[in-house]
């Protein structure tokens, strides 16, 4: 019984750190989880637009140590795309691998899916647009719009060559003119129908309409023809 107790506390020492060195080399095995990451870009070129859809996140398929892995949910991973090398407009292609993706020391990329984000640029391109009013609903019976000014008149919108070339004018938030009866004044907002395209100047303006009786046509009711008596 001596001999049991002999060197007690070494003994379980010696135990808790051959439980310790098990656990590091049986529990810590490899395991393979799938994930999302954001899409992020760097450098971009100050003079070139992007003009077509690009994924938001990419799904990866990582493995590593459990130990690593188990927790890597909650961390913040990324997929880099560094544009320093994009030069002019046209489309590039860049692979998504170990070398645009954050991961920790020890975990590795199996695969990414998309495995390519395909990217097209453009030139960057400015011009200013005229403006329309959206009426929702228009004057009561027997009134009509007499007189509508809209200030500025114009505004600046910027985006790529292409999708700019194609927009002829923003439009105002829609207005309600139903029960409108004399001159009244609306700050709205204004919306152009391209995601690519935005606005550089202002986001709204001024309109003030003037609503007012609809004549009739050949004049007011009653009204005498010309050179008659």
């Amino acid at each position: 019984m001596r001999r049991l107790f002999r060197d007690f506390w070494w003994k379980v020492l010696s135990l808790l750190i051959a439980l310790a060195l098990w656990f590091a080399i049986v529990g810590d095995q490899d395991r393979a989880i799938s994930l999302t990451a954001p899409v992020e870009m760097k450098a971009i070129p100050p003079d070139l637009e992007i003009s077509s859809d690009a994924p938001e996140r990419v799904m990866l398929e990582v493995q590593g140590p459990s130990s690593k892995v188990r927790d890597l949910a909650e961390s913040r991973l990324g997929v880099i795309l560094d544009l320093s090398d994009v030069l002019q407009p046209g489309q590039r292609t860049f692979t998504v691998d170990s070398s645009n993706v954050l991961l920790p020391p020890g975990v590795r990329l199996n695969r990414a899916i998309p495995a390519q984000i395909r990217i097209r640029f453009e030139r960057r391109l400015r011009k200013d647009i005229p403006i329309r009013i959206n009426y929702s609903a228009m004057p009561p019976a027997g009134y009509k719009v007499l007189s509508e000014i809209v200030s500025p008149e114009l505004i600046r919108v910027e985006g790529p060559e292409m999708r700019i070339r194609q927009v002829t004018e923003a439009e105002t938030d829609p207005i309600d003119l139903s029960t409108v009866v004399g001159s009244k004044e609306y700050r709205v907002n204004l919306y152009v129908n391209d995601p690519f395209v935005r606005l550089t100047t202002v986001t709204n303006v001024t309109v003030r309409v003037e609503v007012g009786i609809e004549e009739p046509e050949g004049g007011a009711p009653g009204a005498k023809p010309a050179g008659r008596p």
